[in-house]
């Protein structure tokens, strides 16, 4: 029960509570809910009921894509700096 107050909120759907941890589940199951609804086979309510968890689930995937690549800025620090475009203009001439 704890698990679920941790990860629902207000604002989530329903389904939103038994997302997956890791990004790959989320996506597997992403691409699995719209080659159903792509298949043209669900009744009205399953095709409702699919579409709101693939909306969770790709919600879900931006937020772990988010949260890598802000561990990936933070891991680069000021290793890699932006290209100064007069700097290699200068480099080009030489």
């Amino acid at each position: 029960m704890a698990e679920k107050q941790k990860t629902s909120s207000a604002s989530e759907p329903k389904g939103a509570a038994s997302l997956p941890d890791d990004f790959e589940t989320a996506l597997t199951q992403l691409e699995t809910l719209v080659a159903q609804m792509e298949d043209g086979d669900l009744p009205l309510e399953q095709s409702l009921a699919a579409y709101e968890r693939g909306v969770a689930l790709a919600k879900r995937c931006q937020s772990l894509l988010d949260d890598a690549e802000q561990q990936v800025k933070v891991l680069q620090g000021n290793l890699l700096k932006p290209l100064d475009a007069d700097t290699a203009s200068d480099e080009n001439q030489s």
